[in-house]
């Protein structure tokens, strides 16, 4: 069944209002595939271009990204986020892994939430890297974990 549309086949955002506050979280990954020049220059860690640091704004950007998913992702509900941590880690030989963690204690889930940090951060690691080469790839963006509400996934989706 399709949550977000009526018996009528209108689209709707769904109620919550009747569903128990609970703590949820959930943990997104994207990962980011570097052209092999690109990559040397991130063997001895986080990468300044002229931009700035990539990690470093990156992480800034997905933290961003989080906090606003409901006014990009229709019929989602506004939540207000406890907590969002991202955490960047080059993987030789030329992958970028990309966690976005989020979690609050609401109605929902932050699924959606986490899935735009990840994705977001990526984003910002190919717009700040793109002048080393436009072959960068965001080979993947999913799932990994969530927790709390009706069922809990755990890190199945490596």
């Amino acid at each position: 069944m399709l949550t977000h549309l009526s018996d009528e086949g209108v689209p709707r955002m769904v109620d919550v209002g009747e569903k128990e506050v609970t703590a949820r979280s959930a943990t997104a990954r994207s990962t980011v595939l570097l052209p092999e020049a690109a990559a040397a220059l991130f063997r001895d860690g986080d990468l300044r271009t002229m931009k700035g640091p990539v990690f470093q704004t990156a992480v800034i950007a997905g933290t961003m990204a989080a906090k606003r998913t409901s006014e990009l992702i229709p019929f989602c509900h506004p939540i207000a986020i406890e907590s969002c941590s991202i955490a960047i880690a080059f993987e030789k030989p030329r992958r970028v892994t990309i966690d976005c963690t989020v979690a609050c204690h609401h109605r929902t889930g932050v699924e959606r939430e986490a899935l735009t940090g990840a994705s977001v951060a990526a984003l910002t690691v190919y717009d700040m890297c793109k002048s080393l080469s436009h072959e960068i790839v965001i080979e993947r963006t999913h799932l990994v974990s969530k927790h709390g509400g009706k069922s809990d996934i755990a890190a199945t989706r490596e």
